[in-house]
C-alpha cells in the first residue's frame, strides 16, 4: 500500500473523510470466519478497502463518492483462477480479458510457457507488458521450459533470476514429474533460486504415486493440478501440497472428484478450483471459472467452501493474501455481488476499487493493446518448403515388412506404443488408411526449420487428406498427420505462408483453416470468429474420417512433455513409461 493510501484509508475508515465508493446493505460472505455477515458496509479508497462493518455510513459518503446499494444481495471476493493458460487456447489476450471481465474473475494467474517456448524470455516480457495495468490483475508464472525435444534447453538461472525479480511473477510454472524426478540437474538450480525467492513452484503430477510422488515433492514442489481422482486428491493433500482441481475445457474432473471426497473427513482449506484454461467455445457458451463455482455448488459442495476454493485458498497457496482472496481493510477492493448463495451471477463487479460491471453490464474494457509484429514470424522452412518426397519413410531393409512402433491415439490426449508389422512398397514403408493407420511428422520450425522426424499413428480416423498445426505443446515444432504425402506437404507449407494456423487439406487444396500468426499459437481474430474457423476445421475433418471431437488439441499434445506416454518431437519417439528415445524401426 502507498504511503498516500495508507493514510486516506485510515481517514476513511475513521469517517474523517469521504470514501470512493461505498457498498450499501450487504449480506458479506466472510471467507475468514465462514460467515454470512447481514447489513454490511464496505467503504473503498482508490483500489483498497478502508473499512467493513455494520456501523453507520454516513460520514464515508460525499459528493462525489459512488454508491452501490447492495439490497441485500451476497458480496463476495473477486473470484481467482489460480492456474490457467491465457495463450495455451485460440484467443487474442485482450479479446480474452473483455470477454471474462462480466464473469467476477479479477484475477488470473497464468502459466506463460507456450510462447516461451517460441521466443524466451523476450516473448515473456512482451506478453506481460500487455497485460499489466488491466481492469484485472493478471499474475504470471516463469516458465520452466521442459521439453522432450533436444533444441529446447531449460530455463537458464541467469533468466529465472530475471523473471522471478517481478514482483508479478509468483513462482516456477508447472515442471513435470517424470522429468524433475528423472533429470533433476537440468531443473534443479532455477528450483532452488525459486524458494529462496520465497516463491512457488508449482507441480505437474500426473500418474505420479507413492514413492514417485514422494520423490516429487520433496524438491519443495507444493501444488498439483493433475488429479483425477478423490483418491489421488486425498494422497496428494496428506503430502501437503494444494490441490488444484481442475474444471475446464482440457479436463473436467470435479464431478468424479467431489461425489468421492468426504469433506466432513477432509480439510477443504487446501483445494482449490481451476479452470487450467477454457476453449473459445467454451467461453462463449459456458463462461469460465464462475461455470466451474455454479457447478461446485450446483453438486451440493457448501457455498463457503466453494468460494474458498476460488479466492482465499488459492491466494494464501501464492502468498498473495494481503492483497487479494478476502473482503477485508488493506485488501484489493476486489468484489463481486451476487443475488444469493446459490446463483453465481455477477450483478456487479468491483476490481481494484473501480466498477467495471454494474447491473451485469460492462462499464470498463481492457485496456488495448497488440502483440508487436516482430512476433509474427516464428516459422521458418527450408528454402522451398516442403514437398511430397519429404514424407516419405524408407524401410531400413529390403524386406516385404518390417516391424514398427506405431502412436496409439487411445483417447483424444493419452497414446500409447503399439508394435505393428508394416508392408514395404517399392522400398518405402507403406501406410493404410482404411486400418487407420496414417503418417505422423514432427518439423521444427525455428533452431533447424525443416529438421523432422517421420513416425506412424493410429487413432486418428482420417481417411484422407492431411491436418497440420503449428500450436504444439512445449516444443517448436509443426506436427502433421496425413493420409496422403502431397495434402501433408500442402498443408505444412500453408503454415509457413500463414506463418503459424492449422490447416486441413485434401487433394491438394486447403479446405479450412485457422490462422495464427502471433508465435505461431495466436490469433488475431475475435473469439466468435475463432470458434467459427474451428467449426469450419471441424466439419471438414469430419468429412474426411477425423470423429475426435477436437481433433487440434490430439495432433498439439502430441509433442507435450507431460501427457502420457509416447510422444513424437522433431529429433524421434518418446517413451514416457522410461524417458529414452525410440526409433521408428525395430531391427
Amino acid at each position: 500500500m502507498k504511503k498516500n493510501s495508507f493514510h486516506d484509508c485510515i481517514q476513511v475508515a475513521l469517517g474523517l473523510d469521504p470514501a470512493d465508493l461505498v457498498i450499501l446493505n450487504a449480506r458479506l460472505l466472510n471467507v475468514f470466519t465462514g460467515e454470512f455477515l447481514p447489513d454490511q458496509t464496505i467503504s473503498v479508497k482508490g483500489r483498497w478497502i478502508a473499512s467493513v462493518g455494520s456501523f453507520p455510513s454516513d460520514n464515508m459518503v460525499g459528493e462525489k463518492t459512488e454508491i452501490i446499494d447492495a439490497s441485500g444481495g451476497i458480496v463476495l471476493p473477486g473470484l481467482i483462477d489460480a492456474h490457467t493458460h491465457i495463450f495455451g487456447q485460440f484467443f487474442e489476450p485482450i479479446d480474452f480479458l473483455n470477454r471474462i471481465i462480466p464473469s467476477g474473475i479479477t484475477t488470473l494467474v497464468t502459466e506463460i510457457q507456450e510462447p516461451a517456448f517460441i521466443s524466451g524470455k523476450k516473448g515473456f516480457f512482451e506478453l506481460t507488458r500487455i497485460l499489466r495495468e488491466q481492469p484485472l490483475k493478471v499474475f504470471f508464472l516463469a516458465p520452466p521450459l521442459l521439453s522432450i525435444s533436444p533444441h529446447v534447453a531449460p530455463l537458464s538461472l541467469d533468466s529465472a533470476v530475471e523473471l522471478l525479480r517481478e514482483e508479478d511473477v509468483l513462482g516456477l510454472g508447472e515442471s513435470y514429474w517424470q522429468l524433475v524426478v528423472n533429470y533433476p540437474d537440468m531443473i534443479k538450480s532455477v528450483m532452488l533460486e525459486t524458494l529462496h525467492r520465497k516463491k512457488t513452484l508449482e507441480g505437474h503430477a500426473a500418474g505420479a504415486r507413492s514413492h514417485k510422488l514422494n520423490a516429487y515433492c520433496s524438491t519443495g514442489i507444493t501444488s498439483c493440478h493433475e488429479s483425477i481422482s478423490a483418491a489421488e486428491v486425498v494422497e496428494r493433500l496428506r503430502l501437503g501440497f494444494r490441490v488444484m482441481i481442475r474444471e475446464g475445457s482440457i479436463r473436467r474432473d470435479l464431478e468424479r472428484i467431489a461425489l468421492n471426497l468426504d469433506f466432513k473427513e477432509i480439510d477443504p482449506r487446501q483445494l482449490i478450483l481451476v479452470t487450467d484454461s477454457v476453449s473459445p467455445s467454451d467461453l462463449l457458451e459456458r463462461g469460465s471459472l464462475e461455470f466451474a463455482l455454479q457447478k461446485a455448488i450446483d453438486m451440493g459442495i457448501d457455498p463457503v467452501t466453494a468460494v474458498r476454493m476460488v479466492t482465499l485458498n488459492p491466494a494464501e497457496h501464492f502468498g498473495i493474501d494481503s492483497l487479494v482472496g478476502g473482503i477485508a481493510p488493506g485488501r484489493h477492493a476486489d468484489m463481486m455481488i451476487i443475488p444469493d448463495p446459490q446463483t453465481i451471477q455477477a450483478e456487479h463487479v468491483i476490481s481494484q476499487g473501480s466498477i467495471i460491471v454494474r447491473h451485469r453490464e460492462k462499464l470498463v474494457g481492457a485496456r488495448q493493446d497488440r502483440i508487436s509484429k516482430a512476433y509474427q514470424n516464428s516459422v521458418s522452412l527450408p528454402e522451398g518448403g516442403c514437398s511430397t518426397s519429404d514424407f516419405l519413410i524408407q524401410a531400413p531393409s529390403s524386406e516385404d515388412n518390417v516391424q514398427v512402433r506405431v502412436i496409439d491415439q487411445i483417447t483424444e490426449l493419452v497414446t500409447k506404443e503399439k508394435i505393428m508389422h508394416i508392408p514395404v512398397i517399392n522400398g518405402y514403408i507403406h501406410i493404410d488408411p482404411d486400418r487407420d493407420l496414417l503418417k505422423v511428422a514432427a518439423m521444427d520450425r525455428m533452431y533447424n526449420p525443416g529438421q523432422k522426424f517421420l513416425g506412424l499413428i493410429r487413432g486418428i480416423g482420417l481417411h484422407y487428406g492431411a491436418v497440420a498445426s503449428s500450436a504444439t505443446w512445449d516444443s517448436t515444432d509443426i506436427i502433421v498427420v496425413g493420409a496422403d504425402e502431397a495434402d501433408m506437404a500442402v498443408a505444412v507449407n500453408r503454415i509457413h505462408e500463414l506463418q503459424g494456423g492449422i490447416v486441413a487439406c485434401s487433394r491438394g487444396r486447403v479446405k479450412a483453416e485457422l490462422s495464427l500468426p502471433y508465435f505461431g499459437l495466436l490469433p488475431d481474430i475475435p473469439t466468435e470468429a475463432v470458434v467459427n474457423q474451428l467449426e469450419e476445421l471441424r466439419s471438414e475433418l469430419r468429412q474426411m474420417g477425423v470423429q475426435l471431437e477436437e481433433p487440434w488439441l490430439t495432433i498439439n499434445v502430441l509433442t507435450c512433455a507431460a501427457i502420457p506416454f509416447f510422444r513424437i518431437c522433431e529429433s524421434g519417439l518418446i517413451d514416457f513409461q522410461d524417458m529414452t528415445p525410440k526409433a521408428l524401426c525395430i531391427v
